[in-house]
């Protein structure tokens, strides 16, 4: 592995790591659903990871940081989510630990949607991808198989990252039972109206 991707690998580890709203989410679905259930929604963010760098590659990241009302757009709809999210963590019932892992199909999907909106709504995403990949990226060679490789590698890092958020999650559940649960949606909902409220100050550079 060369220095520049040793150097990414370790970028992506640092940010994937810090806990923010794909890897809380996957930490509530491990404690309420278990990890089978909970990988629908590590699905959905996985795909979120792949569709933020392809924007990116297309250039959308640079049309976000330099077009005020389209920044704008994509901020409120981030923070419209972030909130909506909250508030459904919030208002949320814990189920018994006994039953929490039995997902009927619609709530896996529900579970993919969830972790892929909140990250396509997010114009910081596109922001720190716009920010990150290009430092990794040699314009002399041909940069879309370059795309293809970073994307592949920071997937697979947040797929493992998130697995092991989800198993924790199942395991907290499991030793503290549903209790532990409510209190888990009470936090991480706490922490999604806070990312809704941070995100609606968000500026773009310039502004």
């Amino acid at each position: 592995m060369s220095i520049v991707l040793l150097t990414f690998v370790l970028a992506t580890l640092l940010t994937v790591a810090t806990p923010g709203p794909t890897s809380l989410l996957a930490f509530s679905n491990g404690a309420r659903h278990g990890l089978r259930d909970a990988g629908f929604g590590i699905a959905g963010a996985v795909l979120s990871d792949l569709v933020l760098i392809a924007a990116v590659s297309a250039g959308l990241g640079v049309l976000l940081s330099t077009s005020q009302p389209l920044f704008s757009a994509v901020k409120w709809l981030g923070v419209a989510y972030l909130a909506y999210i909250g508030l459904r963590l919030l208002l949320s019932k814990a189920a018994p630990a006994a039953t929490a892992t039995i997902v009927h199909v619609t709530e896996r999907r529900r579970l993919f949607s969830r972790s892929f909106l909140v990250a396509v709504t997010n114009p910081k995403g596109y922001l720190f991808f716009t920010a990150l990949l290009p430092q990794f990226i040699d314009p002399t060679t041909p940069v879309l198989p370059q795309y293809l490789l970073l994307a592949v590698i920071f997937s697979l890092i947040d797929l493992v990252v998130l697995l092991a958020y989800a198993a924790a999650g199942k395991r907290c559940a499991g030793r503290f039972g549903s209790k532990l649960i409510a209190r888990m949606d009470r936090l991480c909902g706490g922490v999604f109206l806070a990312l809704a409220g941070g995100l609606a100050m968000l500026r773009r550079a310039g502004a």
